[in-house]
Parts: C-alpha cells; sequence; structure tokens
C-alpha cells in the first residue's frame, strides 16, 4: 500500500521556523525518525519511508503554500495513488498551540494552501491532520502571526507536538482515518 503525506510550508531559510510551516516540520521530523533525507524532485521535496509494509512518501511542496495543489495533484498522478491514501498536513489557527485533529474532508476554512489544493482535485474529500498555532494575534495581524516564528514555550512544547503528529501520520497509514481519529482527536 502506498500513501501521500502532502506537509504544507514555505520554502526558504526565513520561514524554517514560523507556524505556517509546520507542515515542513512535522515532515522533517518524521524522515529524521527513520534517518531518511529529502531529495529535491519535480514541484516538492520527497522522501520515502517503510512502514510496517506500507510505502509512505511525504512530500515538501515548492510552489509555497498558496499553490500546494500543483504538487500534491502531480505526486497522487506520479505516484498512482488515490484520494483516500492522501494526507495533507497544515497549519491552523482555529485551533489551541499544539492541539492535533484529524478529519477525512472539510472545508479549507480560510487556508489558502487548502484551498488551492481543493480547487486542483475538484474538492474537499481529502483528509487532513490540522496542526493547531492559536490564534495569539490582533485584528489585521494574521499573516504577521503565521510567518511569525515559534517562540518560548511554544518551541520548547514543539517537539513533542511534532513527534504526536508523526505517531497519527502512521497510524493514519496503517490503522485507518476513524481507527487515528478515535485514538488522537481530542
Amino acid at each position: 500500500m502506498k500513501y501521500l503525506i502532502a506537509c504544507l510550508g514555505n520554502i526558504g531559510p526565513e520561514y524554517l521556523l514560523t507556524r505556517h510551516n509546520v507542515g515542513f516540520l512535522v515532515a522533517d521530523r518524521l524522515a529524521g525518525t527513520y534517518e531518511t533525507k529529502f531529495s529535491m524532485e519535480r514541484l516538492a521535496y520527497h522522501a520515502e519511508i517503510k512502514h510496517k509494509g506500507r510505502q509512505i512518501h511525504l512530500i515538501k511542496p515548492t510552489t509555497y503554500m498558496n499553490l500546494s495543489g500543483k504538487a500534491v495533484n502531480y505526486w497522487m498522478k506520479d505516484l498512482k495513488i488515490e484520494t483516500e491514501n492522501i494526507l495533507i498536513v497544515t497549519d491552523d489557527i482555529a485551533l489551541p498551540y499544539g492541539k492535533l485533529r484529524l478529519k477525512p474532508k472539510g472545508s479549507h476554512g480560510g487556508h489558502n494552501g487548502l484551498r488551492n489544493i481543493e480547487e486542483v482535485l475538484g474538492g474537499n474529500s481529502y483528509a487532513r491532520l490540522r496542526f493547531g498555532v492559536g490564534d495569539e494575534f490582533a485584528k489585521g495581524r494574521q499573516v504577521e502571526y503565521v510567518l511569525g516564528n515559534f517562540e518560548g514555550a511554544e518551541y520548547e512544547q514543539l517537539p513533542e507536538y511534532l513527534d504526536r503528529a508523526g505517531e497519527m501520520i502512521l497510524s493514519f497509514c496503517t490503522q485507518g482515518i476513524q481507527p487515528t481519529m478515535n485514538k488522537f482527536n481530542q
């Protein structure tokens, strides 16, 4: 069985530890656990891990957040992976910091990366793992907030949440979405 895990973020060192890049951080942490490195390929950095008989393809799109659908669509077709075996990992300001929520489908909720994926794939019936980054920003400061770095206690707690997200990804690939939601969604 093959799975595509598309972890959203923006390329470039200036985005490395930003809230909007949490998808990339999840991918890097999971790949590091398997001592796998990413290689630059078409429209994304790509790494493959094997876990309990599953081929798990991690991608970090190089299209920037707002054009994530282009990379997801390309890799789906190239690897011949069905929509039910795709998981999008993204930040979410509607969830408190560190809260992780797996959903089988849903709206983009104003997230430009999810909006673009929805447009390109022609619907919203794909699983997503939403990583809460909180909403501690003043009115009109959302962009500044999500493009800001994790700081203080957030930064200290980050490894724990990244590991938990990795566990959820592996569970999604081996146990399926419903058992994973039952186990991990709070």
